[in-house]
């Protein structure tokens, strides 16, 4: 190769990684990610009562694993004491007692209610996560990572548009 196909070929290349990133970043599927498996949740809907239920944002989250812009839910901000439910069926997920700040546009929490969520192994995107799922509806919710603050040194990145929040106690 010459010097200049040599430069082409690593801007191609590079191109073709950031795209790959950026993608990631604003939550485009691949396509190898999929919804928790229908049927084994006490919460069940057709996929038309899931359209019915929620706006087309949620449901691209809850059902189809899609992933909201960083920075663009209102509940990264949400500091009131209470609770982080559900969108999908209102089950009580996260105490505004474990979130936290983790500067990555998503609200993170250290830990969950018990009993609250599900993990499934997500491999979209060339690599494997652990997804996170609403125990009682399937809902797609974020994925979790062992990069979070103590006592658990966990964080589970949620989409805001997959949860409700209620003030009070939390």
């Amino acid at each position: 190769m010459t010097h200049r196909s040599d430069r082409r070929f690593f801007l191609g290349a590079s191109a073709s990684t950031l795209g790959a990133a950026v993608a990631a970043a604003w939550g485009w599927r691949s396509g190898a990610a999929q919804a928790a498996e229908p049927g084994k949740f006490e919460v069940t809907r057709t996929d038309a009562e899931w359209r019915k239920l929620l706006t087309p944002n949620q449901y691209a989250v809850l059902r189809q694993d899609g992933t909201e812009r960083p920075y663009s839910s209102p509940l990264n901000d949400e500091h009131r004491e209470g609770r982080f439910a559900c969108a999908g069926c209102a089950l009580d997920l996260f105490s505004s007692k474990t979130k936290f700040d983790s500067k990555t546009g998503w609200p993170s929490f250290w830990q969950p209610l018990p009993n609250a969520v599900g993990e499934t192994s997500d491999s979209s995107h060339g690599m494997t996560r652990t997804a996170v799922h609403c125990r009682r509806c399937g809902g797609h919710l974020g994925h979790v990572f062992n990069d979070g603050p103590q006592p658990t040194g966990l964080r589970y990145c949620m989409n805001g548009l997959a949860m409700k929040f209620a003030p009070g106690a939390a």
